[in-house]
């Protein structure tokens, strides 16, 4: 993952076109927090993206930043309002698109609408907002279709990721259990 936004940073920042934006601030830290979920330690994911940004001349602070407000706005917006307020953040003209902007959009749609859950259910409300991203592009300055594209394999990868550390997780604690329940078999054969 760190590998991935290290490339997609360089890359953007050499972009003579590219102009970080309210959705790329988003998106980067929402990718940033679905891929680093269960990290350990918990201190280290922060100082990763600070390390990350300051490496490719954006600067950390002013994304979360940023990106907060963008959230805290998007808490107090419906879903109906959420689309009038994002229209005052079009992508100008010849401007370079990144995929974390199509991301920061869906992340303030699942804000607004309530829907946090990280599911990918075709019936859920994933794909609403998803669709609703699409419809939204061309009155904010990009490609529905390649937002499609991009939310498709974002979701996907999320869902998967998920799926990985909750299996990690029930993973660590049946070690866990056996290793306790070995210890109290032990405990017990040396009190005897």
């Amino acid at each position: 993952m760190a590998d991935e936004l290290l490339v997609e940073l360089h890359l953007l920042s050499q972009q003579s076109q590219f102009k970080s934006n309210v959705f790329f601030a988003v998106g980067l830290r929402s990718v940033f927090t679905a891929f680093t979920k269960g990290y350990r330690p918990e201190e280290h994911p922060e100082l990763m993206f600070t390390a990350l940004c300051s490496s490719t001349d954006f600067d950390a602070d002013q994304l979360k930043g940023e990106a907060e407000q963008a959230t805290s706005l998007a808490k107090g917006k419906t879903l109906q309002s959420l689309p009038d307020w994002m229209a005052q953040h079009r992508l100008a003209e010849n401007s370079h698109y990144s995929r974390l902007m199509a991301i920061g959009i869906l992340s303030l749609l699942e804000i607004a609408s309530g829907d946090t859950q990280n599911t990918n259910d075709i019936t859920s409300p994933k794909k609403i907002l998803k669709e609703k991203a699409a419809e939204l592009a061309p009155t904010l300055g990009l490609s529905d279709k390649r937002i499609e594209k991009d939310l498709n394999l974002f979701l996907s990868s999320r869902e998967r990721m998920d799926q990985a550390v909750e299996l990690m997780q029930e993973t660590l604690a049946s070690e866990r259990r056996k290793r306790d329940q070995r210890k109290a078999e032990v405990s017990q054969g040396s009190v005897s």
